[in-house]
């Protein structure tokens, strides 16, 4: 299983640094095929080790540059990152993050070789048109994805379940992951308010490779009760 925790805009230098010292001392007990990512803010990031791979929430497609209050791939290199999160439904939503420009920051960092957690997910409007509307939507957020491309995974956040504590129905997981495996065979993991009550049920559905956690990540001790659940 993989476990990817997205701080988003939570956490700061020390308190990260806090959280990487219990993250590893637990992290001893995980079962050695399972892999965990973490993605802290970017004014967190510095030269942490440990059995995790470090990530970065956001990056702009550019080496470097005129382009103000943004951080490119050479600032990256600087910490030998080379895993970022692209596409989250905040960054769509919030941030206006077209598809366009979302391509656009996912083919920049494939042809740097960079691991990609690729975000995608459906608004609670779309979800009640049922299982076929859904898929027409997700299918409009790989336009210009190369989902050919060895070094991704896919995400699925249903909108409506991000940090609402309401997940996805094991029936629509099954049913959502099930239609994706059919587009790519890239792995791909579930979000949208996993937490410890519903960790093992998520983990045990076949269509589910590991799981894409925002609150219940932010809290070392918590994030490892879902890794070692």
């Amino acid at each position: 299983m993989i476990y990817a925790g997205n701080f988003k805009t939570n956490h700061t230098r020390s308190s990260t640094i806090d959280y990487i010292k219990e993250l590893n001392f637990g992290l001893k007990d995980k079962k050695e095929e399972d892999k965990v990512y973490i993605f802290p803010p970017l004014t967190a990031i510095d030269f942490y080790r440990g059995d995790f791979t470090l990530g970065v929430q956001n990056a702009y497609p550019i080496e470097s540059g005129a382009v103000t209050g943004e951080v490119g791939a050479a600032q990256l290199e600087e910490f030998k990152i080379n895993t970022i999160l692209i596409g989250h439904s905040e960054r769509r939503e919030l941030l206006n993050e077209t598809q366009e420009f979302v391509s656009k920051k996912f083919n920049f960092f494939k042809k740097r070789g960079f691991e990609i957690i690729y975000c995608i997910g459906e608004p609670l409007e779309i979800r009640e048109k049922g299982q076929d509307g859904v898929i027409e939507y997700l299918k409009k957020q790989f336009m210009g994805i190369d989902i050919d491309y060895s070094n991704f995974m896919i995400a699925y956040e249903p909108i409506w379940a991000i940090g609402t504590g309401r997940s996805a129905t094991v029936e629509e997981i099954i049913a959502t992951h099930n239609k994706l495996k059919e587009l790519s065979n890239r792995p791909i993991l579930y979000g949208g308010s996993v937490k410890e009550t519903n960790i093992a049920e998520i983990s045990s559905i076949d269509s589910v490779d590991g799981v894409l956690v925002g609150g219940a990540s932010l809290n070392a001790d918590n994030f490892l009760k879902l890794i070692l659940h």
